[in-house]
């Protein structure tokens, strides 16, 4: 296909730049980025969308990963091996993502959506601190196979990743808010990775337009992780709920049809 016009590049480079923030703080870029994606590039692919979508979130997921490791320090013996699982599961994702439509994931994630939020919702308390509900083995297997199945979602499809590894991580292992999004970064940073090295050898990468986004995406990220690391949990908390709510207004209007 063409390259977009510089206007049309401009755009996208903003909707990066918002949905690397986004991203940083609680996951859920892709509310922003995916749709853009869609707009600003008619004749794409599905496939295009996707690929040159991941080559954007990793420049961003980069740079976040990386301040939130310095700041927050995650253990190592729980992050790695999730990051290893999410990274195989987002690789056989990107197999599936010709092969499942997009219509097939709407209403489940829209119904997951729900429950997460109003799970959060009516737990005030949850995830201000760290109190892990699991040790040993039993907590980094658990924290491997959030892993793999968040991860092949994402490369099957994605948006929302960042946010339900928070909320898995959180809500399944017992992490604060803060801690969690530094895992869960780490994590999507895998996914992103796993896709991508599908993704670049069938040449489905838009380049040009896909290190715009990175760009932009990359000082949104940081931006994103300064900020969330200097409010703690709390900010992260109410980010999060506002997130979720935003999916279930969009993908809940897409089911629904009233945005077609």
């Amino acid at each position: 296909m063409e390259d977009p016009t510089l206007t049309v590049l401009a755009l996208l480079g903003l909707a990066a730049l918002t949905a690397g923030f986004v991203d940083a703080v609680v996951g859920g870029g892709g509310l922003i980025q995916l749709p853009a994606l869609l707009v600003g590039l008619p004749a794409a692919s599905p496939v295009e969308i996707l690929a040159t979508n991941k080559l954007g979130s990793i420049c961003g997921t980069t740079v976040s990963s990386a301040t939130y490791y310095r700041r927050v320090r995650p253990d190592p013996r729980t992050f790695l091996p999730m990051m290893a699982l999410a990274l195989a599961g987002a690789f056989l994702g990107a197999l599936a993502a010709s092969q499942v439509p997009r219509e097939a994931f709407e209403p489940i994630v829209l119904v997951v959506l729900v429950l997460v939020g109003a799970y959060v919702l009516a737990r005030p308390r949850l995830g201000e601190a760290t109190s892990l509900r699991f040790s040993g083995h039993q907590h980094v297997g658990l924290a491997m196979l959030v892993g793999f199945v968040i991860g092949f979602y994402d490369g099957a499809l994605g948006p929302g990743t960042g946010s339900f590894f928070v909320f898995a991580l959180v809500g399944l292992l017992g992490y604060g808010f803060l801690e969690a999004s530094a895992k869960a970064r780490l994590a999507n940073w895998a996914t992103n990775l796993g896709a991508l090295l599908l993704f670049v050898p069938q040449g489905a990468v838009l380049w040009r337009t896909g290190l715009v986004l990175g760009v932009c995406n990359l000082v949104g990220g940081y931006l994103g992780a300064r900020t969330a690391v200097s409010r703690g949990s709390g900010f992260v908390r109410v980010f999060f709920v506002l997130v979720v709510a935003a999916f279930v207004v969009r993908i809940g209007g897409e089911v629904l049809g009233l945005w077609s």
